[in-house]
Parts: structure tokens; C-alpha cells; sequence
């Protein structure tokens, strides 16, 4: 090209000049060539195979890319290429930060947030950089919105497979946090210990661990570095040889710290767990993936003191963790075989490496290795910090999140006194305790069957009368209902157990508040994910680590509490605590919840916008300083 030709490209909401001097200055970092356009359009044209759920490499080599321009003048484009993302994405945070959303897609301003409807990723993107494939042409993304290797495009038997694999990782340490009640009489002789508190801390410690765990380590499921599987495997292995100690532990100091730092590791599927169904299913199709999965970490505590109890009935305590290690390993063996990465940025750095290998052409890539300007200290102190500063700011998951703790410390209470309860006022050995668990775990069944159903339906009448919008609040209305039918399982349970009635009545009254709080584990979750995406995992996060601080303390003060009132009446104080948090706050997040959702979640995407657009800049400094 002779003369100087000023080019630009209308991207998003800005328009970005794309050559400011002449083609025949090719030192110049913002020098166009002229043919950017020519191989832009070129490959929009190009034509990628999905069989084998594969690309066609050949379109990805540099020739075919580039064609016949030489070497400096592809650093040219690609460096040209990579500053316009960064302007966008930076230009994006701009617009957030003055109350408008422009999507570039629609061609139209959609939201006056950014982030609300963004999945859970380190680059503010809906689909993995998809908008910017036909800037770069050597950006690795999803082959359009059918693409058979996106998860959500998976087969729908594929997809259930993997929910209830993840659900049986799951299984693991909920069985663990329990599995030991039954047998702690006879390690409180061999450990000697006498305190009734540090006996409810060997079997409770494993709760506390799980305040601790997803913010330590289940943030590593959402690096595109490791993703959902290779943290899944570990903390289950890891978790297997921990139990292996306990089983070995020959004092209460090496029981407890075994079970902790267990505890630590086995609570990462919970938490990973609920990203896995985020990353197969859309909202509509959650509600049913949910139910599956959130009878796992429920029926876990049940399951394990049934098995545990006759196990101690006829063999050594050992054997308690000796079986549970054997159950422990034969998930970690089947899991690391059959599970199936689902982090979309994970799928698609090993897409690009592989499509690097396969090519030769070293400069493939992903938005998430040009454009994740968070450093690895950053991400530690995001993980950390911003659960707790959501379980202490936002109102939806103080209040919501409150109920939720409170009726898990009640289950755990629930649990602990089955020994005391069925062994002494009924004379029942351990082993018939252990069937004593069967109405609780009954209770949960019929629970996912009935809320499943009714809170789907629920969640779908609303919406259709909203014109066909969802909002997070429709998962909402059948809490109130659990607010009744808590309260009323625990009154029947303790007043039951007070008065010694016959056995199968305080076994109904387990069951009962089993089947009400299948409702708040479902409402709530659905509601923390639905609730702004982008941020679902530190929603999550903050729920676990209040629910697990409650889960913990309640145990250690169960015998005490019950000595000096009785079942009777302490399960009634704690039925009118579900009362007055089951029913006044639901309602009132219902009617009014959508409002203080959205200011809270400004507030959360303010923060954010400022560490976004702070990381992107950097990142552009970065590539503006390079040299071509």
C-alpha cells in the first residue's frame, strides 16, 4: 500500500482504530498491514470439523492464518489484535462503572450490570471470548453455541453420569462427619476421655474444617490451570489417606487433627460439586441436578451411623474408618477413571495446547492466558475474602443464609442425641440404633421427590407469569412452608423422646424435619447460583461456611442443653428459632428481596470493576511496552 490508510473497526460499544500510520511502518506498534481485514473475514469463513468433538487443525496453522505476510508483520497483528481485547474488555468495565452494559452481540445496551449474568470466571466474558473470535483469528474458543465438546452440550446421559459421580464424591465426607458417632463410647474409654465436649469435638471437628476448606482449596477448581476434576481427585485422596490415619490414631490429638485436616480436603466436592452442575446444566434444567445432588451431603450423615453402628456392635472402632477408607478409595479409584473435566477454561487451554502441538503455531490461545490479569496472591485473597465479606454484607445471604445454619445445626443435634436417646430410653443396642437413622433418611427421599416437583413448578408458574423472565426469587416461596414443617418435626421428636413414647414416634418426627429441610437445602442453593452468577461460587462458599460454623458448635453443646431442659423443651426453643427465621424472611425476601439483591450485588460488582479494570490496564501497559 502506497498511501497512509486510516482504518477502523466498530467493536462493541467503541470504535477502535486499527492503524494510526502508514502499512509501510511495520515497527510502529499500532502499524496496519492492510490485509487484517482480508484474514479476519477469511477466518469467519473457516470451517471447523466437530467430529471427534475436534477442530480442523489446518485452519490454525500460520500460514493459513496469515497467508504470506512475514514474520513482523504477524507480530504486528497479533500485538494489534491483542490490544483491541484489552481496550474492550478495559472499555467494558468503563461503561459498567457509569450504570451501562453494552452488548456487543445485540448490538444494544441489555443491562445496567455487567456481571449479574456472566458465568463464574476470571475474564468478564459470556462464552469463553466467543464475541472476540473474528478480531483474533488465533483465539481458541467454543465452535458456536452447538459445539458438541461444551459441556452444556453434552449428551443428557453423559451429563446425568457425571452429576451422580460428583454426587458420590460427595457422599464421602458427609458419611465421615458421623460415620464415628456410634463408636465414640468406646474411644472415649480407650482415649480416656471424660469431657463430654471434647467427645462431641472428635465427631463435630470435621464441620469446622469445612468452614475452612472451600476457601482454601475448592477455589482451585475454578483456575484454568487445574479445574474441576484434578481437585476433585486430590481432596479425595487426600482424604482417603486421613482417614486411613484416624483409623491408625493411637490418642484424642492425632484423632483430632487427622479428622481435621480430612475434614479440610473432603469438603472440597460439596463446594466444587455445585460449580460441576453449573458448568452441565442451564437454569432450567438445575433445579432436577440440584435435588440429586443435595440429598448426597444429607443422607451421608444418615447413612454412616446406620453402617458404623453394627460394625462396632461386633468389631473394634477401627473398623469404622477401616470401612469408610475402603468406601473413600473406591470413589477416589472410580472417579479419577470416569470423571470428566467440565471447567470450560480448563477444556479449552487443553483444547488450544493440543491445537499448539498439533500445528506448530505456539501463539494459539485462550482469552483466559491473555486476559486474566489477576495474579495467583489475587486470586488466594479473593477466595478467601470475599465469602467472608459477603456472609457479613449481603442481607439475602445474612438472612436466607442465617435459616439455613441454624436448621443444619439442628440436623447435627438431631443426630448426636439418636445414641442417647434410643440406647437409653429405649434400651435399643447400637446396632438397632443405627436403624433408628432409616425415618431421617426416608424423610430426605420423599423430600427431593416432593421438592423437586414443587418448587420447579413453583419456579416455572412465576416465571411465566413475569412474561417468561426468571428471577432468583421464585425459588423462594416453598421456604416458607419448610418454616412450618421444621418447627413441627422437632417439637414431635423431642416432646416424643421427653415423654418416652413408643419408638416409632419420635423416629416420625426425624422424618418430618428431615423432608423440611431437603426444601432449604434446594431453595437455598438454587437461589445462591441464580443469584448473580459470576460471583455463585463465593456465594456458596459463604453459605457452606456459616452452615458448617453452626454444624460444629451444636454438637458441643447438645448434652448440656438437654440436661437441663429436657428434649422437650429444647427442641421447642429451637423450633421457635426455625419459626422466627423460617417464615418472616422468606416472605419478606420474596416481596422485596429483588431490590436488596440488586443493590448488594453492585455493591459486590463495584469491587470487582475496580480490580477488573485495574488488572486489564496492567495487562494493556504490559502489551503496549512490547516491542514488535
Amino acid at each position: 500500500m502506497g498511501e497512509s490508510s486510516l482504518k477502523s473497526e466498530q467493536f462493541g460499544s467503541h470504535e477502535v482504530d486499527l492503524s494510526s500510520s502508514s502499512s509501510n511502518d511495520t515497527s510502529s506498534p499500532h502499524a496496519y498491514t492492510g490485509k487484517i481485514e482480508q484474514d479476519l473475514e477469511k477466518q469467519n469463513q473457516i470451517t471447523r470439523s466437530n467430529t471427534n468433538n475436534s477442530v480442523n487443525t489446518v485452519s490454525y496453522s500460520v500460514r493459513e492464518i496469515y497467508g504470506d505476510l512475514d514474520s513482523e508483520e504477524i507480530k504486528v497483528q497479533r500485538h494489534q489484535t491483542r490490544n483491541t481485547i484489552l481496550s474492550e474488555l478495559v472499555s467494558r468495565t468503563e461503561d459498567a462503572e457509569e450504570g451501562i452494559y453494552y452488548d456487543s452481540s445485540k448490538d444494544e445496551v441489555v443491562k445496567d450490570t455487567l456481571y449479574e449474568d456472566l458465568p463464574d470466571t476470571t475474564v468478564a466474558t459470556k462464552r469463553d471470548g466467543d464475541e472476540f473470535a473474528d478480531i483474533d483469528p488465533e483465539l481458541i474458543t467454543w465452535n458456536g453455541s452447538s459445539d458438541p465438546s461444551d459441556p452444556r452440550n453434552w449428551p443428557v446421559s453423559t451429563k446425568v453420569s457425571l452429576t451422580a459421580l460428583v454426587s458420590l464424591y460427595t457422599l464421602v465426607s458427609p458419611m465421615s462427619t458421623s460415620m464415628l458417632s456410634p463408636a465414640m463410647t468406646e474411644i472415649s474409654k480407650e482415649f480416656g476421655i471424660t469431657n463430654s465436649v471434647i467427645a462431641a469435638m472428635v465427631v463435630s471437628i470435621q464441620l469446622l474444617a469445612w468452614a475452612v476448606g472451600p476457601l482454601l482449596i475448592a477455589p482451585l477448581s475454578e483456575n484454568h490451570y487445574f479445574g474441576r476434576k484434578s481437585v476433585l481427585d486430590a481432596s479425595c485422596w487426600i482424604a482417603f489417606f486421613f482417614n486411613i490415619g484416624c483409623a491408625l490414631s493411637q490418642n484424642t490429638t492425632q484423632m483430632i487433627i487427622f479428622r481435621f485436616v480430612g475434614g479440610i480436603f473432603g469438603s472440597c466436592p460439596i463446594n466444587v460439586g455445585a460449580g460441576v452442575l453449573s458448568d452441565l446444566w442451564d437454569a432450567k434444567s438445575r433445579n432436577v441436578a440440584l435435588a440429586g445432588f443435595s440429598l448426597a451431603p444429607l443422607l451421608g450423615p444418615v447413612i454412616a451411623p446406620l453402617i458404623a453402628g453394627f460394625i462396632v456392635e461386633h468389631k473394634s472402632w477401627r473398623w469404622v474408618f477401616y470401612v469408610l477408607s475402603i468406601f473413600n478409595g473406591a470413589v477416589a479409584i472410580f472417579g479419577t477413571i470416569f470423571m470428566k473435566e467440565t471447567y470450560s477454561p480448563k477444556l479449552l487451554r487443553s483444547r488450544a495446547k493440543k491445537l499448539r502441538k498439533e500445528t506448530g503455531n505456539n501463539n494459539l490461545h485462550t482469552i483466559y492466558e491473555i486476559a486474566d490479569g489477576e495474579t495467583t496472591l489475587g486470586k488466594m485473597y479473593l477466595a478467601i475474602n470475599r465469602p467472608v465479606k459477603l456472609l457479613f454484607t449481603h442481607p439475602m445471604i445474612v438472612g436466607l443464609g442465617s435459616y439455613m445454619a441454624f436448621t443444619y445445626g439442628f440436623m447435627y443435634l438431631m443426630i448426636v442425641t439418636f445414641p442417647t436417646v434410643y440406647q437409653e430410653n429405649y434400651g435399643f443396642g447400637k446396632g438397632t440404633t443405627g436403624l433408628m437413622y432409616i425415618p431421617m433418611g426416608v424423610g430426605f427421599l420423599l423430600g427431593v421427590l416432593f421438592w423437586t416437583y414443587a418448587i420447579g413448578k413453583v419456579y416455572a408458574v412465576l416465571t411465566e407469569r413475569n412474561g417468561g423472565v426468571p428471577k432468583p426469587e421464585y425459588r423462594i416461596p416453598c421456604l416458607v412452608s419448610s418454616g412450618l414443617i421444621i418447627p413441627i418435626g422437632l417439637v414431635w421428636y423431642g416432646w416424643s423422646a421427653e415423654k418416652k413414647l413408643h419408638w416409632i414416634m419420635p423416629s416420625i418426627g426425624s422424618a418430618i424435619f428431615a423432608f423440611g429441610l431437603v426444601c432449604v437445602f434446594q431453595s437455598m442453593q438454587s437461589y445462591l447460583i441464580d443469584m448473580n452468577t459470576r460471583f455463585a461460587a463465593s456465594s456458596v462458599a459463604a453459605a457452606a461456611l456459616f452452615r458448617s460454623l453452626f454444624g460444629f458448635t451444636f454438637p458441643l453443646f447438645a448434652e448440656k442443653m438437654y440436661g437441663k431442659l429436657g428434649y422437650g423443651w429444647g427442641n421447642t426453643m429451637c423450633a421457635v428459632i426455625g419459626l422466627i427465621l423460617g417464615i418472616p424472611f422468606p416472605i419478606f425476601s420474596y416481596l422485596y428481596g429483588e431490590r436488596i439483591r440488586i443493590w448488594a450485588n453492585k455493591n459486590i460488582e463495584r469491587d470487582q470493576l475496580r480490580r477488573d479494570k485495574k488488572n486489564l490496564e496492567r495487562l494493556r501497559k504490559q502489551q503496549e511496552s512490547i516491542k514488535c
